[in-house]
């Protein structure tokens, strides 16, 4: 009886004593990390500032652009680089066969299976369009019309969606008409949900092709 009250005993003091050498994770103590309390459960959320990752290796997506780019990619095809639709638009932004010339791209077949070929296509698209529109985005950055504030990230992906002669004839028209896809998808909708990000990174390039990315 003894033996077994002294192996209880030794045994809660053991467990004490290694209860004392762990301190609780304390989520409140990492910058990196937002806790809001509400109804009483407590949810994580990543940090809104960019300074908050300084040692890690992924990307901060904010409003620069790679998070311009995947937003329209998701939009397009959520992100799928071998993706064709209906009407024949490939790829992870849903390029057309017309856009792809412009750029200096031929070959369909090899374009879609080729990611890194596409992330440059894109590029090249937004560097060609950013001449083309280049006096436009001048011109009404920061204004209002039809209900729309408009930014050159808007203006670029609105350009993507309809092209960039649907883009001159929204502004020619003060909003009042607007360029709709065959799915219904409105550049006026583009330019509202694409705008505000930050699109210094790219070069207004009237002869940007996929060679010169």
């Amino acid at each position: 009886m003894i033996k077994k009250w002294y192996f209880y005993a030794s045994l809660v003091v053991i467990i004490t004593f290694l209860s004392l050498g762990f301190k609780p994770f304390n989520l409140e103590t990492k910058r990196w990390f937002l806790i809001e309390k509400s109804d009483g459960a407590e949810y994580l959320f990543p940090s809104q500032e960019k300074d908050d990752y300084p040692n890690l290796n992924f990307p901060y997506t904010g409003n620069h652009f790679i998070g311009f780019k995947e937003a329209v990619a998701f939009k397009e095809s959520q992100g799928k680089y071998r993706l064709v639709n209906t009407l024949g638009y490939m790829g992870k932004y849903q390029f057309g066969s017309e856009a792809l010339r412009a750029i200096g791209i031929k070959n369909h077949k090899a374009f879609l299976k080729n990611p890194a070929l596409q992330e440059k296509a894109f590029i090249a698209l937004l560097s060609k369009n950013k001449w083309i529109l280049r006096y436009e985005i001048e011109k009404y950055e920061g204004k209002v019309i039809n209900g729309i504030e408009i930014t050159e990230s808007g203006i670029l992906a609105a350009a993507h969606l309809g092209g960039a002669g649907s883009v001159k004839n929204f502004f020619k028209n003060k909003g009042a008409r607007h360029f709709r896809d065959a799915y219904g998808t409105s550049l006026k909708s583009y330019m509202k949900d694409f705008g505000g990000y930050d699109l210094s990174y790219i070069e207004a390039d009237s002869n940007a092709t996929i060679n010169k990315i």
